[in-house]
């Protein structure tokens, strides 16, 4: 992706013939993966051009068509979520993500399809019908990111945008085969994100490869003054450091590898990925450590009680007042919030307002809620005794299974929620973390997860880096 940014530039590719091919290849792909809810060729093809018009002037990803996931606000298409209680919605303002995505001269060409609210491991909770993986049409491209991991799956673009709350970056981007980055909490500004859990959110890229997924959180990551929770940290160069680990190998870099990530409920085509992915890692130089992460087990209930809670607040807002359509409007102001709210959220969302309104209830808040703040902390120091004990990055898999079939779990929630039993700890910790494709069990993709210490996201991407060129074609 670099190397075509600079084609544009020095005007040996057209932006527009890009841009062009793109749009051509979204049609093809949505007719059988319904992948996008959005899309405007019209502005994609002006952008195009003014990238092709800049040349020389233009920003690092000069004419790079990309798509974001639906739950960043764009001023010229509607933001909905995957619900129907936003439709057509179009926000007044952009999010800071695609302000700096456009001033770096990318292409946007669409929004993807997604979870609801980014409530979903499968990506079937959206109100406009399952995406579906480019793999196996009859198989689910993970979630909540769904549609932005299936259209960089599928060729449409060379990358996208998605949000991770508990994974919903790094487990379709492991499902779909393809690499998925969770930046430090912080790293990149959440304004303009349409928040689900607001400790928990971050954005990150999508890509084909690590070298593209660094030049895209590059382009977007920094301090925000429109973000309170936006981090005044330097930057460091992402994409030499994934120049550095595809170049060199890993030479006294310690790797841990948690036991509690390897145990019982791992699919053995899984585990054998990734034993191979740890193997490729140590010739490559990088020494193996066995570590402890203890409290890994009790993350899911954590991140269950958490983020339900913190989504119940966050989603009071939407009432058929001041955002998307109105039901009942003649049933008085009570009655019009009952309608909206109930014809206008999906089952799963509903679901978890229930659970987080409960837990934040007066006599169970310390019960739940408090008990979760205190586990989360020890999650999180957890992480922290690793690294100050000389650990610079942690593998993990990705998921604990290949896609599964679409319909297999929705009846099943508990089984559901285990799809991020692997991600949900870097949230919970606010630490960055990169799912990168090793190999394939069945036919299809499988993931394993490097993990870093807060804002070190240039040994994400060395790691990352060194360990897509050790397994070649293996991956």
């Amino acid at each position: 992706m670099p190397e075509l940014a600079r084609a544009v530039r020095g005007a040996e590719e057209s932006a527009r013939s890009l841009a062009e091919r793109a749009l051509k290849r979204l049609a093809a792909a949505d007719a059988d993966l319904n992948i996008f809810l959005a899309r405007d060729p019209e502005r994609a093809l002006a952008a195009a051009d003014a990238a092709d018009r800049a040349g020389a002037e233009a920003g690092p990803l000069a004419g790079i068509p990309v798509a974001l996931k639906d739950n960043l606000a764009t001023a010229d298409l509607p933001t909905t979520c995957g619900s129907r209680i936003l439709e057509g919605f179009v926000p007044p303002y952009e999010a800071t993500v695609v302000r700096r995505l456009r001033a770096a001269g990318a292409v946007i060409v669409g929004k993807t399809n997604m979870d609801e609210f980014a409530m979903g491991s499968s990506n079937e909770n959206s109100a406009y019908g399952p995406a579906r993986n480019p793999h196996d049409a009859t198989r689910v491209p993970g979630g909540s990111s769904g549609g932005s991991a299936a259209a960089v799956a599928a060729g449409v673009v060379p990358a996208a945008l998605g949000s991770d709350t508990g994974g919903s970056v790094r487990q379709p981007g492991s499902l779909s085969g393809v690499v998925g980055v969770k930046p430090t909490y912080g790293r990149v500004s959440r304004y303009g994100l349409v928040a689900f859990a607001s400790s928990l959110d971050q954005i990150g890229p999508l890509a084909a490869n690590v070298a593209d997924a660094a030049a895209v959180l590059q382009a977007i990551a920094g301090l925000d003054p429109l973000d309170a929770t936006s981090a005044d940290e330097p930057v460091p160069d992402l994409v030499g450091a994934a120049r550095a680990g595809a170049e060199r190998g890993l030479e006294g870099v310690v790797i841990g590898v948690p036991a509690e990530c390897f145990g019982e409920g791992l699919e053995a085509g899984v585990r054998e990925r990734c034993e191979a992915a740890l193997a490729a890692l140590a010739a490559d130089g990088a020494e193996l450590r066995d570590v402890s992460l203890p409290h890994t087990p009790l993350a899911v209930p954590t991140y269950y009680l958490i983020a339900p809670a913190e989504a119940s607040s966050n989603l009071a807002r939407y009432d058929g007042v001041r955002y998307g359509p109105r039901w009942d409007a003649e049933a008085g102001l009570v009655g019009m919030y009952e309608e909206t709210r109930a014809r206008g959220f999906g089952a799963e969302v509903k679901r978890r307002i229930m659970l987080g309104t409960y837990v934040l209830s007066a006599g169970y808040y310390d019960r739940y809620y408090g008990r979760a703040q205190q586990m989360r902390e020890r999650i999180a120091a957890d992480f922290r005794a690793v690294f100050a004990d000389g650990v610079h990055a942690i593998f993990t898999p990705t998921s604990p299974s290949t896609a599964f079939a679409l319909g297999e779990r929705t009846d099943d929630p508990y089984q559901m929620y285990l799809a991020d039993v692997f991600t949900v700890t870097a949230n919970l910790a606010g630490i960055p973390g990169a799912s990168v494709p090793v190999g394939l069990a069945d036919g299809l993709p499988v993931g394993g997860q490097i993990l870093a210490d807060h804002f070190d996201e240039a040994t994400v991407f060395r790691v990352a880096a060194a360990l897509e060129r050790a397994l070649g074609e293996a991956a």
